[in-house]
């Protein structure tokens, strides 16, 4: 990978190692601090919650500095992120009721497919052949791009339960995406990546455990949204069989915990957006892991997720269907391994996610 395609991940890494202690200390001042009050929180000291804003202003800082401006898309994810962190923010200090976030996160997906990230075509992976055959959106359009940036966006929310968690799998996410972008020939992509990853970078010393500041729902909500975005304008965009499985396994960790988690609550006959402790983080960590060993753990199934999204570029059709299969029985393999089908978890209920 060219050498100049580091620079504005540097960059961004240095912007958010710079600010975000800063943040922390306006975190103290403006009483923007997370007090465990019951025994739904992990810490059990009062922790700054503006390492979001930290991120993103890298992130924002990054883009005016290495991405072009005239470009729509480029401003749609300007304009829609900020929409995005600015609703985080507000339910960071006074609650957004569910309804109220949601409206946000449907207009900031709709400012994107104005800039022109769209869903406008999904591949069906012949098992049977070297090719793929393309599938018109049409009016679906609109619909399924808003489905997967509302739920990406709340995937990575969803995560952010343990320290260090959201910050290193969007890091990892991030990373892959760069690798997948240069695959493809994307260097824009490529560079929006790795801003990303560079802010994520830059946060992640403050935020591994013990956290000493929180990215909080602005950050959370951010990465999600810059990271669904990516994903369509660098990977979905494309006409081949990776268009819908790289993302899925880029944000493997994220998709494959909130996805568990509904059909759980739903075969439980819970509301799908019930709070429980039935998480990949919190299973682990009632096995006995350590808060650092269970991240750790976790960026490793990342990391394998992201290489074997990576593998899947290399390959032809048929390939990439039969390693999707491999990859789905390995992960419903883990899913057992780690209890995800476990039944009347005393534990489940009344747990902030």
């Amino acid at each position: 990978m060219n050498s100049s395609y580091f620079l504005p991940l540097v960059v961004s890494l240095v912007i958010s190692l710079i600010v975000t202690p800063l943040m922390r200390k306006l975190a103290f001042k403006v009483e923007a601090v997370d007090i465990p009050k019951d025994n739904r929180r992990m810490h059990k000291k009062p922790i700054p919650f503006l390492g979001g804003v930290a991120i993103y202003i890298a992130v924002v800082v990054g883009i005016l500095l290495f991405m072009p401006l005239n470009n729509g898309a480029t401003i749609s994810i300007l304009i829609g992120g900020s929409i995005i962190m600015i609703s985080g923010l507000i339910d960071d200090f006074k609650d957004l009721s569910p309804k109220k976030k949601l409206l946000f996160q449907i207009l900031a997906g709709i400012i994107l497919i104005m800039g022109g990230i769209e869903i406008k075509t999904l591949t069906y992976p012949l098992p049977t052949k070297e090719t793929s055959t393309l599938i018109q959106l049409g009016l679906l359009s609109i619909p399924v791009t808003l489905f997967w940036i509302v739920g990406i966006t709340n995937t990575i929310n969803l995560i952010d339960g343990i320290d260090g968690l959201s910050a290193g799998v969007a890091t990892i996410s991030s990373i892959t995406l760069m690798v997948v972008a240069r695959k493809l020939g994307d260097p824009e992509t490529i560079i929006l990546s790795g801003i990303l990853a560079g802010a994520c970078l830059g946060f992640l010393p403050y935020n591994f455990n013990p956290a000493k500041i929180f990215m909080g729902d602005a950050g959370a909500l951010f990465l999600g949204f810059m990271l669904a975005g990516i994903s369509i304008e660098g990977v979905m965009k494309s006409a081949a069989t990776i268009a819908v499985v790289v993302p899925i396994l880029i944000l493997g960790i994220p998709i494959f915990d909130t996805t568990f988690a509904i059909v759980r609550r739903l075969a439980k006959g819970q509301n799908p957006m019930q709070a429980d402790k039935g998480h990949l983080h919190h299973r682990l960590l009632r096995r006995g892991f350590s808060v650092r060993n269970t991240v750790l753990i976790l960026y490793g199934v990342s990391m394998f997720f992201g290489i074997a999204a990576v593998g899947i570029v290399k390959v032809n059709s048929k390939q990439s269907v039969q390693l999707s299969i491999v990859l789905f029985i390995i992960t419903i393999i883990f899913a057992v391994l780690v209890g995800r089908f476990e039944k009347n978890q005393k534990d489940d209920k009344n747990e902030n996610i």
